[in-house]
């Protein structure tokens, strides 16, 4: 890898050092596209289109093309690049070793449409294992991870190289405010501070975020960055284009326009926790800032199988801080605030006077009270342009969409027990759209076979339709084996986390074996079929479902009741009209 300028050239100023710029303009670019049309192509992945943004206009500096072996192993062990720089997340270019051509020194990269960005000379080719990357970047190999899941679909070879890029991705929505570093730079400058604290942001702001991000600016006596994520985020989180119209509103209205800006990060995040602030600050430094507001679990991406948060509260804090004066960085705690009621302000949290009326919302409350029943949230909480335009984008909980996924063994009860809550969802007008394993298979999924790759793929399937249905609010019942866990956790992130709500059918083999009037079992232990899910294919159980069924003990029927009862107790179904039905299963 070729750096731009040594670590101690990145320092001198507050802005960061020089940064890499790997665009290719006018004749060269002509001539780079007209040799593209004569090279063989590899389509890259969203996550992988973020990179390459960010790597072409120095926003990863010093880096200037995706990871090679050397830099790859050297980031899982220490943090660092092989010649010592400190950086902290592995940036590597994946595809299927197939893939690549056999007698070229040079590939394309292109998207999902066939769009041209670069150019990658072939230096490098090497394996990787993403079990191994997962525990030491993101320090789990827990499925519930949303990039542990993930990289299910991630090729087996990685591949690295100069980069020439001749096209950066083109965005139609807010372009005023999609900046490169250089850009941010130049704007910093002209405000004329020495010093410039940013806020990382993938969530809508409220009046404590808008507090205290004026006392961190006030407190470093510079500038102040909003620069909020909006390349990939942690499923089911707020999309972008909301965050950023309540980003833009609070902008132009309640900040100091000579002194705070607001700019977009196409970032491809990792939720990968500490490891992951400490790259944040280092992409700030390229911005442009030197000091970064970090929060509690900071890129934290929320508890694991066993319900546990994946890192510690002030973990994140602690790493930065422990390397802030390398990077060039200075980390600002997020405080926390109390807004005392009778005096209409925040203070921190342990300065409140005795026996002050103090005012307090929960996440979960801003959801459930507020948000889900349509209702505007306190404007002591929240502007209220931004209560108006969550309301705009999220309707009450009982017209958002959800799914329902049922998982378990052949002859368990789940297409049986899914058809009946679809009678009871429709009873209750929720619109239900059914994906039944048997029939995504004869249409979605025809000509796959039932290795473990064409399983996940035709699981993979499932799940993506159900996470565009549920985005237009639709209810989903997803009835299907599902026997790995690593795809239904897939699929869970592309519902949304809050929206997914696995069902497992917990009915034991043998009963299974029992019901099984085609004889798929007898014939599967004589040998006659092979690859059957709880024969000779393992079935791994959900660990911690949100609702299990007993089919051994209960009906159908009242497996059917307990399941949409759970989705009225959540809010996602109205309560039934007193009007005699469902009766059935309660004497």
């Amino acid at each position: 890898m070729s750096v731009a300028k040594s670590k101690e050239d990145l320092l001198i100023s507050p802005y960061g050092g020089e940064l890499v710029d790997l665009r290719v303009s006018g004749k060269a670019r002509e001539e780079l596209l007209e040799l593209a049309s004569r090279l063989p192509d590899i389509q890259i992945s969203p996550r992988a289109l973020h990179d390459l943004e960010l790597l072409a206009t120095g926003g990863f500096s010093p880096m200037d093309r995706f990871m090679g072996q050397a830099d790859y192993e050297s980031v899982l062990e220490t943090m660092r690049l092989a010649d010592g720089t400190l950086f902290p997340i592995s940036i590597t270019l994946t595809v299927n070793k197939d893939e690549l051509p056999e007698n070229s020194k040079q590939v394309v990269l292109r998207d999902v449409r066939n769009n041209t960005f670069a150019i990658m000379d072939l230096e490098e080719i090497f394996d990787w294992d993403p079990s191994v990357e997962a525990q030491k970047v993101l320090g789990t190999t827990d499925p519930r991870h949303p990039l542990v899941s993930e990289m299910i679909r991630w090729g087996d070879t990685c591949i690295s190289g100069r980069l020439q890029v001749v096209n950066l991705p083109s965005y139609n929505d807010f372009v005023s405010l999609r900046l490169t570093p250089q850009e941010v730079r130049d704007q910093l400058t002209r405000m004329g501070n020495h010093n410039v604290v940013a806020f990382q942001t993938r969530n809508p702001m409220h009046r404590i975020h808008e507090e205290l991000t004026k006392r961190a600016a006030e407190q470093v006596g510079g500038s102040l960055l909003i620069h909020p994520v909006v390349g990939m985020t942690k499923p089911g989180d707020v999309d972008h284009y909301t965050r950023v119209r309540v980003y833009r509103t609070l902008v132009e209205h309640y900040y100091e326009q000579d002194s705070t800006m607001l700019a977009l990060l196409p970032l491809a995040m990792r939720m990968a926790g500490p490891r992951e602030a400490v790259w944040h600050a280092i992409i700030r430094r390229n911005f442009g800032a030197n000091h970064f507001i970090v929060g509690r679990d900071h890129a934290g991406p929320g508890n694991d199988s066993k319900g546990e948060p994946f890192y510690g509260p002030y973990d994140a804090q602690e790493l930065l801080s422990a390397h802030a004066d390398e990077i060039g960085v200075q980390m600002l705690p997020f405080k926390a605030l109390v807004y005392l009621a009778d005096e209409e302000r925040y203070v921190e949290a342990g300065q409140e006077p005795k026996d002050a009326k103090i005012l307090n919302i929960s996440g979960t409350q801003v959801r459930e009270d507020y948000l889900a029943k349509g209702e505007y949230l306190p404007e002591w909480f929240t502007r209220r342009e931004t209560s108006a335009i969550l309301l705009e984008m999220y309707p009450p909980r009982h017209k958002q969409g959800f799914c329902l996924w049922f998982t378990g063994l052949s002859g368990s009860g789940k297409s049986t027990t899914a058809q009946i809550v679809t009678s009871l969802l429709l009873e209750r007008g929720r619109q239900v759209t059914v994906l039944d394993g048997d029939v995504v298979r004869t249409h979605l999924s025809k000509g796959l076979g039932f290795s473990v790759e064409d399983r996940n793929t035709n699981i993979l399937r499932i799940g993506f339709v159900a996470g565009e249905l549920v985005r237009q609010h639709g209810a989903v019942i997803a009835a299907a084996i599902s026997p790995y866990r690593a795809a239904r956790n897939e699929c869970r992130q592309m519902v949304g986390e809050g929206h997914f709500f696995e069902v497992f059918v917990d009915t034991p083999i043998e009963v299974c074996e029992d019901r099984d009037i085609k004889g798929l079992y007898a014939k599967a232990r004589r040998g006659e079929i092979t690859g059957f899910t709880g024969v000779d294919d393992p079935y791994e159980a959900p660990p911690n479902p949100e609702i299990t069924i007993d089919t051994v003990k209960y009906s159908p029927e009242e497996n059917a009741l307990l399941i949409v009862e759970k989705m009225q107790e959540l809010g996602f179904v109205l309560p039934a009209e007193t009007n005699g039905v469902f009766a059935f299963g309660k004497n």
